[in-house]
């Protein structure tokens, strides 16, 4: 075999599932940026989207044989990462980590309970306020409904590469979507008339 770098991803694939790791190694180079950013997408935590990545290239190895082609290997590993961190946002639901230390600690008693004030008209808001309040938004729609958004916003796929990616019909994918951007127009509607 030549050198592997120039080998096309089916050849690439035909190699990898005969147990050749460098060839599996220069697919996952070749799809690492992506599904890190899928992962993080959904998960707003870089520590974990690492974790998912790593999870995804794991599964997709142990799994090769049953991949067929009949979506793109970038659509399958997309899937799997999008499901890997569902299952890292439900359990973080089922398990919420502890929000405070253990001890005494000097906090300003108002500095939780105080409601932020929305900045006043002509103030604007700066990219890192933006941003802050987009993944608070986010963060309240269920693990489904963020991987679609995500996937269709963010990750600029189409309905079908979606279906694909999640498991699901394009009329769920649709659905969601649907129910996703309401849910976010409603919470973001100020920050929209403030741009």
């Amino acid at each position: 075999m030549g050198r592997v770098e120039w080998v096309d991803e089916p050849e690439l694939l035909a190699q990898s599932r005969q147990g050749d790791t460098r060839a599996f190694d220069l697919l996952v180079t070749r799809h690492r940026d992506r599904v890190f950013m899928v992962a993080n997408s959904i998960l707003r935590n870089e520590d974990e989207a690492l974790d998912v990545a790593q999870e995804t290239f794991l599964r997709a190895w142990r799994n090769l044989a049953r991949f067929d082609g009949a979506a793109s290997l970038a659509s399958w590993l997309a899937r799997i990462a999008t499901n890997a961190a569902i299952d890292v946002v439900r359990r973080r639901q089922a398990h919420p980590q502890e929000e405070f230390e253990s001890g005494p600690q000097a906090i300003d008693a108002a500095s939780r309970t105080t409601p932020s004030q929305p900045p006043a008209p002509g103030e604007g808001l700066d990219a890192a306020t933006l941003r802050a309040r987009f993944d608070a938004a986010l963060a309240t729609l269920s693990p489904e409904h963020r991987a679609v958004i995500v996937l269709k916003e963010i990750e600029d796929l189409s309905y079908h590469e979606i279906a694909d990616a999640v498991g699901c019909s394009m009329g769920t994918v649709m659905s969601r979507l649907f129910y996703a951007r309401r849910k976010l127009q409603t919470q973001l509607r100020d920050v929209y008339e403030q741009l």
